[in-house]
């Protein structure tokens, strides 16, 4: 039986090298025998705004309810996205904050501090480009952007474990050390990790 992977693409502007990367990233699973999904979220009708938090929800939309339904069938979950600000792009907080719902992500039981986990049984990857040096975000920032996403949201769901890919310095990058990252990318897709 082949892994179930769903690569879930963030960065909102088309063409651009995030998209690059999950598509090696999906030709690489695809070509080891997984069963991959594609969720570029530029391309979802949402709003990405909770504007109801969580006691006025707002009713999810046609692609939140797919994508919801796509992250129960899968198995591995890939996440590309750039590090802006030290954080996520607002697209993907968005479609994690509309998406990762109490009652589908996580579910809290009354006298119990922490939650129950919905998502249990599920890895994570994430794959993020930045224009800084790794070693600055890391040491002086405290990686904002994937604590957010590997403690605050994944493990808090019960998605574990959670590794990190992380391409650091894009503007200084040329196109062959461009092309070696999709490389890079693609044999980790092979791996399916």
């Amino acid at each position: 039986m082949s892994k179930r992977i769903l690569v879930i693409q963030g960065n909102p502007i088309a063409d651009s090298y995030g998209e690059a990367l999950a598509q090696s990233y999906v030709k690489g699973a695809e070509g080891a025998g997984a069963e991959v999904r594609l969720l570029q979220l530029s391309a979802l009708e949402f709003n990405p705004n909770l504007s109801g938090g969580y006691r006025n929800k707002l009713a999810l939309e046609p692609d939140l309810i797919q994508a919801q339904e796509w992250i129960k069938w899968a198995e591995h979950l890939v996440f590309v996205f750039p590090i802006w600000w030290g954080s996520l792009p607002a697209l993907m907080k968005g479609f994690i904050d509309r998406t990762f719902m109490p009652g589908f992500a996580f579910k809290y039981q009354k006298g119990k501090p922490l939650p129950d986990r919905l998502l249990k049984g599920r890895t994570a990857r994430l794959i993020s480009t930045m224009d800084g040096p790794h070693w600055y975000y890391r040491l002086f920032q405290g990686q904002p952007g994937h604590r957010m996403m590997k403690d605050s949201t994944l493990h808090l769901c019960g998605v574990k474990p959670v590794r990190a890919t992380t391409i650091d310095l894009m503007n200084k990058r040329t196109d062959q050390q461009r092309n070696e990252w999709l490389s890079k990318i693609e044999q980790l897709g092979r791996s399916m990790s």
